[in-house]
C-alpha cells in the first residue's frame, strides 16, 4: 500500500463540527465514529493538511426562484437565475464566520502543537516535513464579506488564504451553479462590478480564488481579470458526468494555460456517469481514478491533485473516509500514475500553484 503526504484541497470539517448536536458532537483532536476527518483519522491516512472551509448554510427558503444580482450587487426586479435559495444576510454571514475562526484557533491551541494555520508556503513546507497537520482557511461563498472588500483585509489577517465567490447560490460577487443532471454550468450572468473588485484585491493580497461553484461566465470573468493560476478546488469533469458542478473541456484546458489545478471532488453525484448522488447504489473509489484519468490525459499530471469535500458530500462506498486515502493512492497507481505522479497529485502540485498565489 503505497504512503504519501496528502493536501486536500476541500473539506467541510470545521463547519461540520461547529454546527454538530446530539450524539454527532465531535472534537477535532478525538478519533470518531462521525463524520470523516479528525486528527488521528487523518494521520492513519496521510492527510499532512488542506483546505478547511467555512461554509454559512441557507436560511429557510419558501421561494421557488433564485434572484437575479446586477453588476451593482442588487437584486434585478423579476429577474432569476435558478431554483436554489435565497442570498444570506452579510452580517449574520459575518458573525458565523467569525465564529467558526474562533473555534479553529481555539482547536489550534488545544492541539499543543499538533496543529497549525498556515499563512504562506513556506509554513505550509515545514508543517508537512515536521509532521504538524497543515490547515489552510478557505471561505466557501463570500457572503461574508462587503461590496467595500474591508471584511476581507480583516479575515485576511486572521489567516484567510482562500475563497471562493459563491456557494451554489448568489452572492454581491456572482452566482453559483445549481446541482441538475444534466446540465451544463452556463447558468447564469458573470461577476458583478464588486466581483470584479473582489479578484483584483484578492490577487493584491495573495489570496486564491477557488472557482468551484462558481457558473460559466463568472470562471470566464475570473480568467480574464486574474493573474494568479485558476483553481477547481474540489470539481470534476462534466465530460464524465454532466453537472454544472463540473468543468468543461474549456474550462479545464483553461486551468492548465494558466498553471493552475483542478481538485478531484469524491461526490458520488460529481463522479457517476449517471449523476445519482444519493448514496444508495455502490460506487467504487475507481471514479475519483478516472476522473483523475481524464483530466491528466488531457491536460497534464501537474494540473491534477484531490478535493475531496470529506464532511460535506457522499463519499464512494469502498472509501470511506480520510483513512481510505491510501486505498485510493492504490488504485491511482494501479491505473498507470508513476510514483513522481503520485507525488505530484497528493501534495507538490498544490505547492507549486501557492507559492505562485500566496505573498510572503
Amino acid at each position: 500500500m503505497n504512503h504519501f503526504s496528502i493536501l486536500d484541497g476541500h473539506n467541510d470539517t470545521l463547519t461540520q463540527i461547529h454546527n454538530a448536536r446530539g450524539e454527532s458532537v465531535r472534537s477535532f483532536l478525538v478519533r470518531s465514529d462521525w463524520g470523516h476527518i479528525d486528527l488521528p483519522r487523518a494521520i492513519e491516512g496521510g492527510l499532512a493538511g488542506g483546505f478547511y472551509a467555512i461554509f454559512t448554510a441557507s436560511p429557510n427558503y419558501s421561494g421557488d426562484r433564485q434572484p437575479l444580482i446586477g453588476d451593482d450587487g442588487a437584486v434585478v426586479p423579476g429577474g432569476y437565475a435558478h431554483p436554489l435559495p435565497t442570498k444570506l444576510p452579510r452580517r449574520s454571514a459575518t458573525t458565523y464566520v467569525l465564529e467558526i475562526i474562533s473555534d479553529l484557533y481555539r482547536m489550534v491551541e488545544a492541539s499543543e502543537g499538533q496543529v497549525e494555520v498556515v499563512r504562506n508556503a513556506a509554513d505550509l513546507a515545514r508543517c508537512v516535513g515536521t509532521g504538524k497537520h497543515a490547515v489552510i482557511l478557505h471561505i466557501e461563498g463570500a457572503e461574508a464579506i462587503d461590496s467595500d472588500l474591508k471584511t476581507l483585509d480583516v479575515l485576511y489577517h486572521a489567516g484567510l488564504r482562500s475563497i471562493g465567490p459563491v456557494w451554489s447560490r448568489p452572492t454581491i460577487f456572482g452566482h453559483g451553479v445549481p446541482f441538475d443532471y444534466p446540465r451544463s454550468p452556463d447558468t447564469g450572468p458573470g461577476l458583478t462590478n464588486a466581483g470584479k473588485r473582489l479578484v483584483t484585491r484578492c490577487n493584491e493580497l495573495g489570496i486564491m480564488l477557488d472557482l468551484s461553484h462558481l457558473n460559466e461566465k463568472g470562471f470566464w470573468d475570473v480568467a480574464r481579470l486574474s493573474d494568479a493560476p485558476l483553481v477547481a478546488t474540489h470539481s470534476a469533469a462534466h465530460a464524465l458526468c454532466p453537472v454544472p458542478r463540473n468543468l468543461t473541456d474549456a474550462q479545464i484546458d483553461a486551468v492548465a494555460a494558466s498553471g493552475g489545478i483542478i481538485g478531484v471532488n469524491f461526490h458520488v453525484g460529481f463522479l457517476r456517469e449517471d449523476g445519482n448522488g444519493s448514496g444508495k447504489s455502490f460506487t467504487p473509489l475507481t471514479e475519483i481514478v478516472r476522473h483523475a484519468r481524464y483530466i491528466a490525459d488531457r491536460i497534464g499530471v501537474e494540473h491534477v491533485a484531490l478535493g475531496s469535500d470529506f464532511d460535506g458530500a457522499t463519499m464512494p462506498t469502498d472509501l470511506g473516509d480520510v483513512t481510505g486515502l491510501p486505498r485510493l493512492m492504490d488504485a491511482l497507481s494501479a491505473s498507470g500514475f508513476s510514483e513522481v505522479d503520485l507525488t505530484r497529485i497528493a501534495y507538490t502540485n498544490w505547492v507549486r500553484v501557492l507559492e505562485k498565489t500566496w505573498h510572503g
